[in-house]
């Protein structure tokens, strides 16, 4: 005699369906908390620092095109901006362009001075391990109140206060910190190196 054995299949609503249903509850309350985390953590991250791409070679060798940095958005609602500070700004003619990247080299009352290669801030000489050039373009200007003097390190290079002016203190987004990419090319940033003698 044949002998078949039969199964049988849970009946909708029964325990089976019940700790199924549980599961599925569970997993997806989870799965939701964890993007609901990511999200706080996202916007909290984005709401105290940036991260740009450097586009030029205007801060070589500091930086290089195709740099990614770090920027800290919170720096100067905490602070002021030193000299040698390295500032990511809107660019003053045009707000709306990609932002700027450069060094801050005179502070709001000071008197920037370039001449025969060298930069003086109010008659001192700044000493500006950083560069590998010169500066050749030559000019005085005084900073405004609220404003910021800036050059890029690559001085023969580079669009910066020296042909459009000065920025606005309301125009810097933040500090520039680290070169977090590529990774070989990691390095802090957050040290103002420019000094003026008589410091």
């Amino acid at each position: 005699m044949d002998q078949y054995r039969s199964e049988i299949t849970p009946e909708p609503g029964g325990p089976g369906s019940s700790e199924g249903g549980a599961k599925l509850r569970e997993f997806l309350r989870d799965t939701l908390e964890t993007v609901l985390i990511a999200l706080v953590l996202f916007l909290a991250i984005n709401a105290v620092s940036a991260r740009i791409r450097v586009e030029s070679v205007s801060m070589q060798p500091t930086l290089f095109a195709g740099n990614y940095v770090i920027v800290n958005k919170l720096a100067y609602q905490l602070g002021e901006p030193q000299r040698g500070d390295v500032i990511v700004f809107k660019y003053p003619p045009d707000p709306e362009r990609e932002p700027y990247i450069k060094r801050v080299i005179g502070l709001p009352g000071d008197r920037v001075r370039v001449d025969t290669g060298n930069v003086y801030v109010n008659a001192e000489l700044l000493v500006e391990p950083y560069l590998e050039v010169v500066t050749e373009q030559g000019g005085e200007w005084q900073v405004p109140a609220d404003n910021l003097f800036v050059m890029g390190d690559n001085r023969n290079n580079s669009s910066d206060s020296r042909a459009w002016g000065m920025v606005p203190l309301d125009k810097v987004i933040g500090k520039a910190l680290v070169i977090y990419w590529p990774p070989e090319q990691w390095g802090l940033l957050g040290f103002p190196y420019a000094v003026a003698a008589g410091q």
